[in-house]
């Protein structure tokens, strides 16, 4: 059994989903290991990952916009307001999606499904660094 770790930094912009998918699976391949699992690891609080669609970017507005509707920046619903009007509801956020992810490696590559992506979704307005933590385990 090998094990791999790595680290994959995402500079956002703001509020979206960011995919990641190409950085991710690239990465994998130069691992040498044909059959395992990855574990994706968002490492932060604020923002979280998910695999989506990524033929049509459709979908990915679409989900930005419900998620704004499904939790309000009203810092009069929250008692954490230090951090700004976008931070609680971006916990929130965060906490109805996954920090982390676990996808198999199948013949030394990702089995993702045809129209599979992993993003990053970042769920504060301002610009971030995000890093997240790469662990693969297999043979």
């Amino acid at each position: 059994m090998k094990q791999a770790q790595h680290t994959v930094q995402v500079a956002t912009q703001g509020q979206g989903l960011y995919e990641i998918t190409a950085q991710v699976a690239g990465w994998v391949v130069g691992q040498n290991i044909s059959s395992g699992l990855l574990t994706v690891f968002c490492r932060h609080t604020s923002a979280s990952l998910v695999l989506q669609e990524n033929a049509d970017p459709d979908v990915a507005h679409d989900l930005e916009i419900f998620f704004k509707r499904l939790v309000a920046e009203d810092p009069s619903l929250y008692r954490h307001t230090q951090e700004g009007p976008d931070d609680m509801p971006a916990h929130i956020r965060a906490a109805l999606t996954n920090v982390h992810l676990s996808i198999p490696v199948m013949d030394g590559t990702l089995a993702l499904g045809t129209w599979q992506g992993i993003y990053l979704f970042e769920h504060r307005r301002n610009p971030h660094q995000r890093r997240l933590a790469l662990h693969l385990t297999g043979e």
